[in-house]
């Protein structure tokens, strides 16, 4: 079965896409699936190439607004891929329009859209989404074969939408080799005091990841004497700019001393960041399945998140600490996590490790996807996670 991989991009700048994508990819190939990805061309891709191992991977020059990523050699080289099944992940840019061009005919289309129709998502930017939608992404999604949510959330959030395919609920997965062996002190180690516990943050800096609702939570614990000796890491990318926002809030709190800025972290200096790290923290407006979560169990850490990280299972497994959007929530689950005793958070980091060796191993994950794709290709044996509405 030959398989094109679509995405606006193939490297970090991707976010958890990267790792989502190329993982998913890397293991189908083990599963007898032969996926090409497609992809546009930015700063990282040539340093995040090597990554993708033996996957082929064809990338493309970028026209115009980034925002955008009109990739012009796009659908002509989808033409000359000949897949049995193509596979979009993400919306809103070229590579949905290029995808639905292509898959007229016999091609089926698999459309991921990996958290982009949840309510807050579509309330960012809302008009663009809004004219994109009317251009082409209805089409897009009406003619799909099949949605692939990563949760019951999205599926709900998809139905919503008005979406009528049958949607596959698969979540991400997590290649857990990464939290194996020892790994070196990161490299900003120097700058937290020794014998401080650390809170880790990694993603992209973006006002949906809420970031300004923690600085507040933080400077309002200040005389908490428990939480006084956690220190916050922030390991990310800047996006739009909020990067500027986050700083000067914590400066305005005068956080500037229990809150550092290591900036993006990929690689042996990502998994060295996690084994660094006490406990991890998410505290989104919106999420698809975030990777970062999943891999921070892989590490064993005590996770705080919000129902809006979407993984449920990490609340009913007892690997996470709920937390709220909002300043007073978040504060909540850090005084919560604070008074934890250090037994207590190894026990929830280990329930973390088990919920992801049980449900998000990439190797039941890409053997559940090429039942999908053997069910679109055929319309027979239709899987038990496909939701289809009754006619």
């Amino acid at each position: 079965m030959k398989l094109s991989l679509v995405s606006s991009s193939m490297s970090r700048e991707a976010g958890g896409l990267f790792s989502a994508i190329r993982q998913l990819a890397q293991h189908l190939r083990m599963a007898n699936v032969m996926p090409e990805v497609f992809a546009g061309r930015d700063s990282f891709s040539d340093e995040d190439l090597p990554a993708w191992g033996d996957v082929p991977v064809c990338i493309h020059r970028v026209v115009g607004p980034a925002a955008f990523g009109y990739q012009p050699a796009l659908l002509r080289s989808l033409r000359l891929s000949a897949p049995d099944i193509l596979h979009l992940h993400g919306l809103w840019m070229y590579p949905s329009l290029a995808a639905l061009s292509r898959s007229t005919g016999r091609l089926p289309r698999v459309v991921s859209p990996h958290g982009m129709l949840d309510p807050w998502a579509l309330r960012n930017s809302g008009w663009k989404k809004r004219l994109a939608s009317k251009l082409y992404e209805e089409n897009n999604l009406r003619g799909a074969a099949c949605v692939h949510a990563l949760c019951q959330a999205e599926l709900r959030a998809i139905r919503e939408y008005g979406v009528t395919a049958p949607i596959a609920v698969v979540p991400n997965g997590v290649d857990l080799s990464i939290a194996e062996g020892q790994h070196p002190a990161p490299k900003w180690r120097g700058a937290v005091p020794q014998g401080a516990r650390i809170l880790l943050f990694l993603g992209r800096i973006h006002p949906k990841k809420g970031l300004l609702q923690l600085l507040d939570a933080i400077g309002g614990l200040s005389r908490n004497r428990e939480f006084a000796h956690w220190h916050l890491v922030v390991a990310g990318w800047d996006q739009g700019g909020h990067l500027a926002q986050v700083k000067a809030r914590a400066e305005m709190l005068n956080l500037g001393n229990r809150v550092h800025f290591v900036g993006p972290q990929f690689g042996s200096d990502k998994a060295a960041t996690f084994a660094a790290s006490d406990a991890f923290i998410l505290p989104s407006h919106s999420e698809g399945l975030p990777m970062a979560i999943l891999e921070a169990w892989a590490f064993c850490l005590p996770v705080l998140m919000t129902a809006e990280c979407n993984i449920d299972e990490g609340f009913a497994a007892d690997a996470a600490l709920r937390v709220g959007m909002d300043p007073t929530s978040i504060a909540c689950g850090l005084e919560a996590l604070a008074n934890l005793t250090p037994a207590e958070r190894k026990r929830i980091g280990q329930n973390g490790r088990g919920l992801v060796e049980r449900q998000f191993s990439w190797g039941k994950i890409a053997g559940d996807m090429r039942s999908l794709y053997e069910w679109v290709l055929s319309g027979h044996n239709s899987p038990s996670f496909v939701d289809r509405l009754a006619k």
